[in-house]
Parts: C-alpha cells; structure tokens; sequence
C-alpha cells in the first residue's frame, strides 16, 4: 500500500542523474517532495546532482533497473534508458534489458505498492514516420532488426508492458512520448545534434549535418518537458496516455545548425556526411492531446533555449570557447 502520511510525497526516479531526471529532480524538490534518485551512472552524471546532496529530502541510490528494486515510495518516474544513439548502440543488448527488464522491475514495485507509475517513452515508436506531424494514434514505421532497434523496440515493449499492468493488474500509469528534448546537462559526447552542434562551434571544429541537412525536427527545451511530466502525473487517473510531449516547432538540422553558429559567434564550417541508418527523416510531434487534455504547451523558443544551453557549455567545457 502507498505511502499517504500527508501532501508531501516521496517520489522515485530511475535514470536520476541523468539530463532529464536530474531536472524533474529539481522540480519535485522545489514542491517540497522527497525524491530517490535512482541511476547506475552509465549516461548519467554524479555532477548533475552534486548540488543537491546537501537536501535532506534527497537520497541518491547507485542501482541498475535491470534488477529488482525493494523500496516504500508513492509515486514512480521511470526514466532509466540512454537515449542517445551513441550510447544506447554501445551495448544494444544492455538498452533493451534496461528499457524491458527495467519496465518489469518498476512495474512489479508499483504493482506491490499500488501506486502511480510514469513511463518516460519516446517519439523513437513512430520510427522513420509515413504520417506528419505524429499523432499518438499512428502506430509507426519501425526496423524491428535495425542498430536502433535495441532502443526503438525497446520502448515500445515498454508501452506494452506498461499498458498490460494497467488492463491486468487496474495498475495506474501515465505514458509520455518525449520528442527531441535539450537543455543544460546534456552530455557533451552524447552525439546528440544539439549538444553536437554546439560543441563544434564552441571549439570552432566543423559542424557535422547528415546527409544534405533536409531532415526535420522539433526541440523542446528541458524545462517545459518537465513541466509536462508533472502535468502528465497530477492529472486525473483516468489519463493514461501515451501523450506526445514536445515542441511543435520544425526545424531542418541545416537551420539549427545555422542557428547555432550564429548564437555562438562561431567561425565553423558546415560539412556533411553520409546519413545513418534508420535515421528519421521528419519528426514533429501532434500535441493537441498534451494541450486539450493536459492543458499543456512549450513556452520557451528555440533561441531563448539555445542561448541557455550554449552558456552550460560554456561553463561546464571552458576550454572549448574561442579566444
């Protein structure tokens, strides 16, 4: 049985430490809650939660989901998965274990708890996407047997399983589809194309774009997305989702890179290089159910996030800034 000894709650988040759950780590600390956070540091950072070690309603745990969890909480936050194609192809077996098993473990905790559990998903479902932008009905375009397939099919074994517990077991859950999301925090080699872009022109190396740059996608900034998984949380439990969170705003990787090269005052050379494999050509959420149901949407524009994210990586890579 929950834990309901008054409006403060305390709150597990696997995948802690990482770019995402370490926000939504500060968010849920600002409320006032406890928060666990869970994380076996593999993508995730002890540096992204080093300012909070000091908060006696935080504790921070080294475990990996992969294995069972034994823990009193009332709410979950399942964020434990790398995210980046360069780590989650650097042990693909490991990813599918994380997102598969990882589901499993969190699931069976919230089963024995029964209390509320939070999927963090991913616009990766869709795949390469015949239908734009993407609603959460389209079932997707996915290689099942592809070097994305450990993390694409994954998450969507996840949903699955998320979606079993809740018709077998009446478990209550909440689905995200998180779409392209950035922000302080990210790591600096994820090969993400943000925090790519960025280091490039901050060391003035030549900016990588695949293929001729034409793909589209959409960049939510950290701090709405978490504002949407809260939302997503607190909302009436009869909201399961999965709801598209992520800015509708559609860029080509050429603009961004552009765009980066601009804010950064940054001498770089675009060059271009062959596109991988099973790399989406658009990516553009539907967000009208997050804005009907969850009265949600992002507020902050692509530059105002850039500026930011460009003044982390400044500080945090001072040795990458021109002279």
């Amino acid at each position: 049985m929950a834990r309901l000894y008054d409006s403060r709650k305390r709150i597990l988040i696997t995948g802690g430490a990482g770019f995402l759950g370490s926000h939504l780590t500060d968010r849920l600390l600002e409320q006032g809650h406890e928060v666990i956070c869970v994380d076996n540091l593999f993508t995730g950072s002890k540096r992204n939660i080093d300012h909070l070690h000091n908060n006696p309603r935080f504790e921070f745990l080294r475990h990996d989901v992969t294995f069972p969890l034994y823990l009193e909480v009332d709410e979950i936050y399942n964020l434990a998965c790398p995210a980046s194609p360069i780590h989650y192809q650097h042990d693909p077996v490991q990813t599918t274990k994380t997102s598969v098993h990882g589901a499993i473990n969190m699931l069976g905790l919230a089963k024995r708890l029964n209390c509320k559990i939070f999927q963090a998903s991913t616009s990766e479902v869709y795949g390469d996407p015949t239908v734009h932008p993407q609603p959460e009905e389209y079932w997707g375009n996915v290689n099942p047997i592809g070097i994305r397939s450990c993390y694409d099919e994954g998450k969507r074994c996840a949903e699955t399983l998320f979606f079993d517990y809740h018709r077998q077991h009446r478990l209550q859950i909440k689905v995200a589809r998180i779409f392209n999301t950035y922000g302080p925090r990210m790591h600096h080699a994820d090969g993400r194309v943000v925090s790519n872009f960025i280091v490039q022109a901050l060391q003035g190396a030549p900016i990588t774009v695949f293929g001729e740059g034409a793909q589209t996608r959409s960049f939510c900034y950290v701090d709405d997305l978490v504002s949407g998984f809260i939302r997503l949380m607190e909302t009436n439990d009869d909201v399961s989702g999965p709801i598209n969170l992520g800015n509708p705003g559609e860029f080509t990787i050429l603009e961004l890179a552009n765009k980066v090269i601009e804010l950064t005052g940054s001498k770089s050379e675009i060059i271009y290089n062959e596109m991988p494999q099973d790399d989406p050509k658009q990516r553009k959420p539907d967000i009208s159910k997050a804005q009907s149901v969850l009265n949600w949407h992002p507020e902050i524009e692509l530059e105002n996030g850039l500026e930011r994210t460009i003044a982390y990586f400044k500080r945090l890579l001072p040795e990458l800034t021109q002279n």
